[in-house]
This record gives C-alpha cells, structure tokens and sequence, in this order.
C-alpha cells in the first residue's frame, strides 16, 4: 500500500491515519503481533502506537512504524475475532426499545431482527472504560441522543444512536437511547483481560425477548 501520514501525538506516541476500518484493524493486529510496541490503540480514522522513547529514539520509531505501515497485510489475511453475545430486550432491559422502534416505524420485533442482522463490529474503545464504539449497524436505523442524559446504567446495556451501539461495559452515566443489556459481563476483573471488547472484534447479537 502506499505510504500513509505518520505523526507524533506527544513524545511518546505515533499514529498512522488510516481512512478505511478493516485496513485499520488489520495494521492494528499487525503491530501488536509484532511486539515492539508498548501499546496499540485502534481509533476512528488512525492507528495510535506508544513507545519507549528510552528505548527506541522517536526518529526510530517513527521509521519503523513507517515501514509496519507499508507492510499492512491485505484484510483477507487477517482473522477477525467473533464473539456471540445476548441482548437482552424486554421493556426493563431496553428502557427506550419501544419508542426508538416506533420512531423508525417499525414493531421493535423488526428493529431488533435489523440489529441482529447487521455486521456489527467494534470499531474503538473509549469513552469510559471499557466503552465499546460499535458500528455496521443498519443505516436506515436512527435515534437521536436524549435530551437529558441518565445518570447510571447498569453494566451491560446497549445504547444506540444513528450509525452505531455503544456497550456499556461498566455501570455509569449515558446519553444514549437503552435499547438492551447484554447477558454476558463484560468486565471480570479476575480474567487476565478484564474487558471482554477490543477494537476489531466482530460481534453476533444473539436478541432474547
């Protein structure tokens, strides 16, 4: 591929714009099989590397993530983690369900066959811990964010807005329509990797009514 922009994002960090989701998870998967750098976080629109600037002079990181840049591999290539959840979406689960479907004209048992039915992956982490961005939803779904934010959602619920689900992975404030609650935690803090998501993993969501 040809050569994308590489900037400094502070003295100890780079990142790598990258247009398109698939070739940015891939460059992700890449830089983290390979080792070298202390920390890779997939975005939307870039790919942001930390470094050890003690160990590796910031010229020569940015030379070499320069080089991993190029060597993308194709996306055919690389394996996408999938993961099965269950949503939860009944009235007490999915507090803004019916209305959301019934502002897209649709029984939210057709809503939420269009949910299940779309090629949702996440496509970042942020802004809580353990948030995960979500997109691939369908794009004739839509849901303005509320008015007035919750001040506490239970951990696992799904919220929605035009274009993607957020999860919510811990309890905590949201400014999202609650469409679910996703049976399976998200966070156990006695798992190596406490957070179930990361940026790159397909998710197939499995509605229980």
């Amino acid at each position: 591929m040809s050569a994308p922009e590489i900037f400094f994002v502070g003295d100890d960090a780079l990142a790598v714009k990258l247009a398109e989701r698939a070739a940015r998870h891939a460059l992700a998967a890449a830089l983290r099989a390979s080792g070298q750098w202390v920390d890779v976080v997939p975005g939307k629109g870039e790919v942001t590397v930390q470094f050890d600037p003690l160990v590796v002079p910031p010229r020569q990181a940015e030379a070499l993530l320069r080089q991993q840049a190029v060597d993308i591999p194709e996306t055919e290539d690389v394996s996408v983690q999938a993961i099965t959840l269950h949503m939860q979406a009944d009235d007490t689960a999915g507090p803004d369900l019916a209305r959301i479907a019934a502002e897209n004209g649709l029984t939210a048992e057709a809503f939420l066959a269009r949910i299940s039915a779309s090629p949702l992956i996440v496509d970042m982490m942020g802004f809580t811990a353990g948030f995960a961005y979500v997109s691939g939803l369908d794009p004739a779904l839509i849901a303005p964010r509320l008015d007035t934010p919750r001040q506490r959602v239970p951990a696992g619920s799904v919220g929605m807005i035009s274009g993607q689900l957020g999860l919510y992975a811990l309890a905590g404030p949201a400014g999202w329509p609650i469409i679910g609650r996703i049976a399976e935690p998200l966070f156990d803090a006695r798992r190596e990797a406490p957070f179930t998501l990361e940026a790159g993993v397909s998710i197939q969501l499995v509605i229980e009514r």
